[in-house]
């Protein structure tokens, strides 16, 4: 069969499916274009899930009429420049488009028109793009001064096969709304608009450069509680720079769909980032719990590859250890500094599981609520006695812990000149404990609300801390097999884990290289215990080929401690002392990441004094 050479319709229909592979893939190469073009307001509108009308509309600097007919071209743009020997640098991308393949891939499989006002003055044209046929451009209205409209309509008609594939309208719109809410992220100073069907669904008016402008922007995209719950992430190495926010651990999510990592504001989707971000808070949060995290990634394009996939979603580092160990390092430092806060979620969720109830006195599954007897206090017994009350409220005569100074009276007399005053506990972040309910929650009070603490997950936290300082202070302890172990492996498995070898070894693990795809296991952590060393090597190099550390050793003697300390910790049911507890709670607040547990439940919930007010109608 004879080489044919294919028609430029059907190359560019080919690129299309690269490219383009839904509405959403097409208003994210035009609002690319628009923010490459110095665009400082992007205004989006769709109808039938973007399949039927796209419109994208922008202020950037425009386009010249002989412009316009270059920019439908495949491979035509203005983003990469020639040296003076005529030579263009793929290596050095400093924008968010560059291959030049967009405006022709949607021409040639929709129906297309690109008008456009240039900033350097004159009048507005337009030109059409139907299947790949091109109207030559003309004069057409404009409403602004500058800036570019391209209107977009059915699209794929010249490609009825991929309407197929298409979801429903609703959720290509919601995929579309998605990838402009992802935009937006990157670039505060850009206000955005999205109209569906004619109706607002979106809008997000321009923000002052910087982090409390970003955080604004975060905060109007994934709402208020994350802005609340959010660290700020600040951290450079070797000029990789590591900005944006990411949330407590007790601010975690069934799923990792609220995690958003950009490299040079463009946004990407990496499993080396995203196992950093799961390795940063491996301590912290359950396997089945994700952290949420808006990253950004500044870093010389010279260190990084974009032009890995036509819809440039991915990035290759060319030190991707360095970036995988700012992004861990960066958030571990972030979240150190938190001390031991915890989201504000969690007190919110503690108070949705109150029930407030109107009547006195127990209540029946037939008749009403009764009522003391209407005959004064002296008519209803049920306060008269200690026997009585128990009767009343069940449990009332149960054993509980009260903490009151000794000396302290109905009527305390004010501290003379001669007694100096302690420093006062209940300013301190978790006050001065009053209690203990159960042998189990800490009962304290701050200055304007009180304290419930979980005194087990608490100090569970602390020994769990204090063993990690050992750990890394005097390194992981080994145990030598008495025979080593083969570990037969993949050669290019192998390879990965012997050239991991020094690293492996700081965490107890000695592994040499033995022959061809095996190596030869000769210590073992000895935190381990007793361990399967066949399938803890396997492991590892599962965790070294999909996220490029070692993962698997690192949170098995993470397990490992945290089991050490759950059960060298306070068990629940032990009665404490006053200044047992209030030992406790000093601790606490000088102990990172004591915000959560070893699992990411929090360790204490904080209850405002405004909040008890709303709880019994006081406001």
């Amino acid at each position: 069969m004879p080489i044919r050479r294919l028609p430029p319709e059907t190359v560019n229909r080919i690129a299309a499916g690269e490219v383009v592979e839904r509405p959403a893939s097409a208003v994210k190469e035009l609002v690319e274009n628009a923010l490459d073009a110095g665009a400082t307001r992007i205004e989006v509108q769709i109808e039938g899930g973007g399949l039927t009308r796209i419109l994208v509309a922008d202020d950037g600097h425009g386009m010249a009429p002989d412009q316009l007919e270059l920019a439908i071209e495949r491979h035509a743009t203005s983003k990469l420049e020639p040296d003076d020997a005529g030579d263009v640098d793929l290596l050095r991308i400093s924008t968010l488009g560059f291959r030049g393949e967009a405006l022709p891939s949607i021409g040639s499989v929709a129906r297309l028109t690109l008008t456009s006002r240039p900033q350097a003055g004159g009048d507005a044209h337009a030109l059409r793009v139907e299947g790949g046929r091109v109207t030559p451009p003309g004069p057409a209205a404009f409403p602004g001064p500058h800036g570019t409209r391209v209107e977009v309509r059915d699209l794929f008609y010249a490609t009825p096969a991929r309407l197929k594939f298409m979801k429903s309208e609703r959720a290509e719109a919601m995929a579309i709304a998605e990838e402009l809410r992802r935009q937006a992220m990157a670039h505060e100073a850009v206000s955005f608009a999205l109209d569906v069907e004619g109706r607002p669904v979106l809008r997000l008016p321009a923000e002052h450069p910087g982090d409390e402008g970003r955080l604004r922007r975060l905060a109007a995209i994934l709402g208020r509680d994350f802005e609340a719950n959010a660290l700020l992430v600040d951290h450079i190495r070797d000029d990789i720079r590591l900005s944006g926010y990411a949330g407590l651990p007790t601010y975690s999510r069934g799923n990792a769909q609220h995690q958003y990592l950009f490299v040079n504001g463009r946004p990407v989707k990496d499993r080396l980032l995203q196992g950093a971000l799961r390795g940063a808070y491996a301590d912290f949060l359950a396997r089945d719990r994700h952290p949420a995290a808006v990253l950004f990634i500044e870093v010389d394009p010279l260190k990084v590859d974009v032009n890995v996939h036509p819809a440039k979603s991915e990035v290759r580092f060319r030190d991707a250890a360095l970036v995988r160990g700012l992004i861990v390092g960066g958030l571990r430092h972030s979240l150190a500094a938190a001390g031991h806060r915890a989201s504000t979620t969690v007190a919110d969720q503690a108070l949705t599981g109150f029930t407030p109830h109107t009547g006195i006195g127990p209540q029946n599954g037939s008749g009403p609520v009764s009522q003391p007897q209407a005959t004064g206090w002296s008519g209803w017994t049920g306060w008269s006695s200690a026997a009585s009350a128990a009767q009343t409220i069940p449990g009332l005569s149960d054993r509980s812990a009260r903490v009151e100074p000794e000396s302290a009276t109905a009527y305390s007399p004010l501290p003379t000149a001669s007694q100096a005053p302690e420093p006062a506990d209940i300013d301190l972040p978790l006050g001065v404990a009053r209690g203990q309910l159960h042998g189990t929650y800490i009962v304290a009070q701050t200055r304007d609300g009180l304290v419930l603490v979980d005194q087990h997950a608490a100090h569970e936290r602390l020994v769990y801390e204090r063993m990690k300082a050992q750990m890394e202070g005097g390194g992981v302890t080994r145990q030598a097999l008495l025979v080593p172990e083969v570990v037969e492996l993949d050669p290019a498995e192998a390879e990965r884990v012997t050239d991991r070898a020094h690293e492996l070894a700081e965490l107890g693990l000695v592994v040499e290289p033995f022959g061809a795809g095996a190596v030869l296991v000769r210590e073992v952590p000895a935190l381990l215990g007793r361990v399967d060393a066949a399938g803890l090597v396997r492991d590892i190099a599962d965790d070294l080929a999909e996220h490029g550390a070692a993962l698997a050793l690192k949170e098995r003697l993470g397990e490992v401690c945290g089991t050490m300390a759950c059960h060298g910790s306070v068990r629940a049911g032990r009665v404490l002392s006053a200044p047992e507890m209030n030992a406790l709670l000093r601790q606490m607040e000088a102990t990172p990441h004591s915000g959560q547990c070893n699992h990411g439940r929090p360790t204490y919930v904080e209850l405002k004094l405004a909040d008890l007010e709303k709880l019994f109608g006081r406001r």
